[in-house]
């Protein structure tokens, strides 16, 4: 998907004192009141509170934001019902959101004030992102796409109970309306319904060339007639892709292998929407291999592009602040204070300026700074013009796995000292194997997030052709007393932390293939050397001084980790497939591995999108994301390569 910049909504006061959108020439909701138009259009209108009792999840889709009103009904409607749903997700798109500021502006019903502020507080910054927002413990989910309906709505992922198809009238805003009826059908549960003020004879028939049936409802606040309408495929209908998350009708319970940050960030994240999860690792204390290093990082990039791994890791950090900020205030050690990384190329400040301008990337995101400024925040010297992510910062990995294993809304199950040796398939469940092919324990759903050993569960037929591999990364540490370090993290060409427990920690290596376990002294002349790159003089340190530690960061070939339902490589058709979410999966076997060197910020977001593979959870990031970092993608790739050779060559040869 191409990303471009937001452009924040200009809201004015109508003469009636509504919200009005000059750029649409429309009001936001009528002059009956917003929370009027939402209970009777879109609540009564889809049946709800009704239809979402009794069930354990219900997904409302919107067009058009607008102030979230609609949002704010459905939220309150079902805070107010004793038998809620357990949980409710609701998908809206808007492409010109009101600022922090215009959203607290406008005032609100009484009834939903208190939970305005709550949306308030969590209020993204204005970026072409799939934002996700979590209240009630988790149990209630606002995903806000910032942009075009045509460019969002092909891409959300999602089984959708109600539609609120709401946005400003289909003569003023014809571009929301086509785009969202060629995704209707796609999106649309067994049994989905649709409201709408609109009672255009364009939008009727639009609806029933969707697959719905349409009625005529009354209106309200002085509107004759209303649409609503049921959605009733044809029995060819298309179900959904093999490579695409989907409600399972199994035991809410998952066997996880892997106690690092991928493996007890899995177990918080299914835990979150109601699963048990036991976590098999064959250490006795959480994210002992990988994960163990003192402190890590964790911020977003910026590219000239905007491509994938931008966008990727942008979600990732925007996903993972808020979580580091509750793990920090119960005692993880870290701080999110900012994080500097020096810009070694685009030496121009005028010219990073001009970056962030042609993304559209605000400051609540990233900042351009010139050495100067860049100094000021460190707290040293500086030569080069750096980016400030003003939500980065530095965590340990270990605190934080141990924290999210805590955290488990379902308490987890830990597992330590027990080696996985086998998988095996054994009827409609997966077991996990001793050295003896004893079985360990059973269940319809297992998480392989083990690193690059879940290539060797996996075995021959799925993995070996996957183009991941162990990187050795040895860390430098020493006493902090007389050095002078940052006052924030400084990332580069390696990067430095501030003091950690009294201790300078800086590095790392990166040797693709390197399985040697030792500390090299070497090493620790490289990280010495990064050390005085970062810190613009000569490091005070001897190599042979430093205390150090060696891990592997497993990583793809792309530096995309891999997250979904592990690809069947042995099932008929596979090869006529050219696009990972086409391809067929082993059922009830996923994968959360190959994290590389950010693990720690993606660890929210992966952990979330592998609980939607396994749940059937709206994913919280968008489709062509999904693919990036589907396990199937090299096979799929492998296949278009095929199809693109096959088609090139000569005739008659």
């Amino acid at each position: 998907m191409k990303t471009a910049p937001i452009v924040a909504a200009r809201i004015e006061r109508s003469p009636e004192g509504l919200p009005f959108a000059a750029a649409f020439g429309d009001v936001y909701h009528p002059r009956a009141g917003a929370l009027e138009q939402a209970r009777h259009v879109f609540l009564a209108g889809n049946g709800l509170p009704e239809r979402w009792r009794g069930r354990a999840r219900f997904v409302i889709a919107e067009t058009g934001f607008g102030l979230g009103n609609n949002f704010l009904a459905a939220w309150q409607a079902w805070r107010e019902d004793p038998q809620r749903c357990e949980r409710l997700d609701f998908l809206s798109v808007e492409l010109h959101p009101p600022s922090a500021a215009d959203l607290a502006a406008w005032p609100r019903d009484p009834a939903v004030a208190e939970l305005a502020a709550q949306l308030h507080a969590q209020w993204p910054p204005l970026t072409h992102d799939l934002h996700r927002l979590s209240f009630e413990g988790g149990r209630v989910t606002l995903q806000l796409a910032f942009g075009a309906a045509a460019a969002w709505l092909p891409e959300w992922v999602a089984r959708v109970d109600a539609f609120f198809l709401d946005g400003f009238a289909p003569h003023r805003n014809p571009a929301m309306w086509e785009a969202l009826f060629k995704s209707l059908a796609r999106l649309a549960a067994p049994g989905a319904t649709a409201a709408t003020w609109s009672s255009a004879r364009a939008v009727r028939d639009a609806l029933r060339g969707a697959g719905f049936e349409v009625d005529k409802a009354a209106g309200s606040g002085g509107k004759r007639d209303i649409s609503v309408a049921r959605f009733v495929p044809e029995p060819t209908a298309r179900s959904t892709p093999p490579g695409r998350p989907r409600v399972r009708p199994v035991e809410p319970r998952a066997l996880i292998v892997g106690g690092g940050l991928a493996g007890c960030g899995a177990a918080w994240a299914l835990a979150e929407q109601g699963w048990h999860c036991t976590v098999f690792d064959r250490h006795a204390e959480p994210a002992s291999e990988g994960s163990g290093n003192p402190g890590g990082l964790f911020h977003g990039i910026v590219t000239p592009d905007d491509g994938a791994h931008a966008r990727w890791f942008r979600a990732a950090a925007f996903a993972f602040a808020p979580l580091a900020r509750a793990a920090l205030a119960d005692g993880v050690p870290g701080a999110i204070d900012g994080l500097l990384r020096l810009e070694y190329e685009l030496r121009d400040l005028t010219a990073m300026h001009e970056r962030l301008a042609c993304l559209g990337l605000p400051h609540e995101y990233v900042q351009a700074l010139s050495p100067e400024a860049a100094s000021a925040r460190a707290g040293l010297p500086l030569r080069d013009p750096a980016w400030l992510f003003s939500e980065g910062g530095w965590i340990s990995p270990r605190g934080l796995a141990g924290w999210l294993l805590r955290r488990c809304a379902v308490p987890a199950e830990w597992r330590g000292g027990t080696e996985v040796q086998g998988l095996q398939r054994d009827g409609e469940d997966w077991c996990l194997l001793d050295g003896n092919g004893g079985v360990i324990a059973r269940a319809p759903t297992v998480v392989l997030a083990n690193a690059g050993d879940a290539l060797r569960l996996l075995g021959a037929n799925d993995a070996m052709e996957w183009p991941v591999q162990p990187v050795r990364g040895q860390v430098s540490t020493a006493p902090a007393a007389g050095l002078h370090l940052p006052a924030l993290p400084l990332a580069g060409a390696g990067y430095v932390l501030p003091p950690v427990a009294g201790r300078a920690v800086f590095g790392a290596t990166a040797q693709r293939g390197d399985l040697d376990a030792s500390v090299r002294l070497g090493d620790h002349e490289e990280n010495l050397a990064k050390l005085s790159r970062l810190l613009s003089s000569s490091s005070l340190l001897e190599a042979s001084a430093l205390q150090g530690r060696v891990g592997w960061r497993w990583t793809a070939l792309d530096r995309l980790p891999l997250i979904g339902a592990v690809p069947d490589a042995s099932a008929a058709g596979v090869g006529s497939a050219d696009q990972p979410r086409l391809l067929p999966r082993h059922e009830g076997l996923f994968m959360f591995a190959a994290l590389g060197s950010r693990g720690i910020v993606m660890s929210v977001l992966g952990a979330r999108l592998l609980a939607a593979w396994v749940t059937g959870a709206p994913a919280p990031v968008a489709a062509s994301l999904m693919d990036a970092v589907d396990p199937a993608r090299f096979a799929a790739r492998s296949r278009r390569k095929k199809l693109n050779s096959t088609r090139a060559a000569p005739a008659g040869t």
